[in-house]
């Protein structure tokens, strides 16, 4: 497995279950690390990511499974897994789940503040910020979804253009239109107090909502030439199987809606299809071997009848 996320270890445990050899490489970089905690992970709601990690990490290793800290600079057909150190691992399998990395708008304060009071899925963190007065920048889809969770909430277009049905749901939901370039995102005290537009006004909020560009960390996939669909995510089907034969891939390496639990559960998906491949490749190479063995021993037997008839 090429990272140690939700995907990566929900398969590698499968696996080690399974009583096969395995190996998990992360860099330890979370796409979740500014978070608190995680939400929506049945039975693990509120729990910090690190300790979701750490848990999946001596599970895994609970059952055998190996584990490495270290960075994967290139999968070569074979596969020869290269790490930056300059070691190399050998596989007849792997599963990539490096995730995505979040492309956010170049305001000043929106980076310093992502995953705490700057957000984005409202599902993860929507609850926790209810009833208080929020935010969204540039998203109308996004300013319509949050208001599930509170009845204060503004929409900061921004750049971007809306158009005059989008204004007409927007005030129908009761979602206030502040126009304006936003600046920056305003922070007094370790918290996010407002939004500062062009002209120096500052609106209060307590939280905002953002929408990231999703980009593929993809790099080993396009590597070895795995197939990509239209909109340049790598293309698997429903079990995680790429276009390379040997070659996987789950969780929001290939699916930027993917939450922590979807994570998870493809990564068990494509564990349950490696393996199949695996006990299918282990029965051809005992019915070549039987083969050969009997075909020795008929051959053993005709030589001995022979010589005996001699």
């Amino acid at each position: 497995m090429v990272g140690g996320g939700a995907a990566g270890l929900s398969a590698a445990l499968v696996l080690a279950r399974a009583r096969r050899r395995v190996v998990v490489v992360d860099a330890g970089a979370p796409r979740n690390a500014p978070a608190a905690h995680l939400h929506g992970f049945l039975s693990r709601d509120g729990m910090a990511p690190r300790d979701l990690l750490a848990a999946g990490r001596a599970e895994v290793t609970g059952y055998g499974g190996h584990l490495v800290d270290g960075t994967v600079d290139a999968i070569e057909p074979g596969f020869k897994v290269r790490l930056a150190d300059g070691s190399s691992l050998a596989a007849r399998h792997v599963l990539v789940t490096t995730g995505l990395r979040d492309e956010l708008p170049g305001i000043p304060g929106v980076a310093e503040r992502f995953g705490r009071d700057v957000l984005h899925c409202p599902y993860c963190h929507g609850y926790e910020v209810r009833d208080q007065p929020l935010g969204v920048v540039s998203s109308v889809h996004h300013a319509l979804l949050v208001r599930q969770w509170s009845s204060d909430v503004l929409f900061f277009p921004h750049t971007a253009t809306i158009a005059p049905d989008d204004r007409d749901r927007l005030g129908a939901r009761g979602i206030r239109v502040v126009d304006g370039t936003v600046t920056r995102i305003v922070v007094e005290g370790d918290r996010l107090r407002g939004v500062e537009l062009d002209g120096g006004t500052v609106v209060p909020r307590a939280a905002v909502f953002v929408g990231p560009r999703f980009v593929p960390n993809s790099g080993l996939l396009t590597g070895l030439r795995c197939a990509v669909d239209g909109d340049g995510w790598p293309a698997v089907d429903p079990a995680g199987r790429t276009s390379v034969a040997g070659v996987w891939a789950a969780g929001n390496a290939v699916d930027p809606r993917a939450q922590l639990i979807t994570a998870a559960g493809a990564g068990s998906t494509a564990a349950i299809a490696i393996n199949t491949e695996l006990v299918e490749a282990d029965i051809a190479a005992s019915l070549a071997a039987f083969s050969a063995t009997a075909e020795r021993q008929v051959a053993d037997a005709v030589l001995g009848a022979s010589r005996h008839g001699m």
